[in-house]
């Protein structure tokens, strides 16, 4: 047990989806996960582990932002002994091409947060998503009948921009990024440090270059592709 998780040693399983939504969590467990089990309610940040196709995958909320993310990622990691993790999460598009309930792919997460660069003693690390589990789900999704994107994506601090100038997310969409979120460096970075894999599969929920917003159904609806492709790469990472 751990300061923010309340499962036992054993509860849960070495590959983890993680989701920003508590609810999205459950929502998971219990579409997906055969005799799920809740093994945390620790400020309702709710975790399950169960089976998928056999084997024991969990999925842990972990809330909105870096801070919060790495605050269950790195008890996952050092008191649960957790090997994988996969964040499924939405994102805004920076790209003309990126367009509303793509998937995107992290390989890389720039920030214009600190956190980073403190864990790495001042250094300007480039986090990045372990290129096993990249390619596993880019080989599954490529032909797919949703687009895919792969490249580079912004974890940034804040949600909502001051007003007012050129919108700073154009610069970040002039170097190529293509989407941005608000979690997937920090988690990157404690993977990097860890020696464990990480991987960021997201759902484009809106379009800063169009102004495009989904709808709560259209969200609902477009989450299927990325959650299904999360727990296939969970899988896979299990091995036989």
């Amino acid at each position: 047990m751990s300061l923010h998780i309340q499962a036992q040693a054993g509860e849960i399983a070495p590959a983890v989806l993680l989701a920003g939504d508590p609810l999205r969590a459950r929502f998971i467990a219990e579409s997906y996960l055969e005799d799920a089990r809740c093994y945390n309610e620790v400020r309702n940040m709710l975790g399950y582990t169960g089976t998928y196709r056999g084997r024991l995958v969990s999925v842990q909320g972990t809330g909105m932002g870096m801070p919060s993310l790495a605050l269950y990622a790195h008890e996952l990691i050092t008191e649960y002994e957790v090997q994988t993790l996969i964040r499924v999460g939405t994102c805004g598009s920076l790209q003309a091409q990126v367009n509303l309930r793509d998937l995107v792919l992290a390989q890389g997460a720039c920030t214009d947060s600190s956190m980073v660069r403190r864990w790495a003693g001042g250094l300007d690390f480039a986090p990045l998503a372990d290129f096993e589990l990249l390619d596993t789900a880019y080989h599954l999704v490529k032909d797919g009948p949703v687009p895919v994107h792969v490249g580079n994506i912004l974890a940034s601090d804040t949600f909502y921009q001051e007003e007012g100038g050129d919108p700073l997310w154009r610069r970040w969409a002039a170097l190529g990024v293509l989407a941005v979120e608000m979690e997937t460096a920090a988690l990157y970075a404690l993977a990097a440090k860890y020696r464990r894999q990480a991987l960021t599969v997201l759902t484009v929920s809106d379009s800063l270059v169009t102004g495009e917003v989904a709808s709560a159904q259209e969200r609902e609806q477009s989450y299927t592709p990325m959650i299904e492709l999360g727990l296939e790469v969970a899988l896979a990472s299990l091995g036989k």
